[in-house]
């Protein structure tokens, strides 16, 4: 998965896959590919969290 999905939406789809593990959703034949799922969008997440602190605190910068 490359970041070409929105923050928003990588957050929306995780709190889906939270949702369904919570509920008991999930069959053990899916467990691992949500986990895998989970895992990608919490890297896109962190990712785009981390760029958008780089670019404020840049910005920041310029300001002072």
């Amino acid at each position: 998965m490359k970041n070409t999905i929105s923050y928003d939406k990588a957050f929306e789809e995780l709190q889906t896959i939270v949702a369904e593990l919570e509920d008991g959703e999930i069959g053990v034949d899916e467990l691992s590919e949500k986990v895998k799922k989970a895992s990608e969008l919490l890297k896109v997440c962190k990712e785009k969290l981390s760029s958008t602190e780089e670019d404020i605190q840049k910005i920041l910068k310029e300001l002072d």
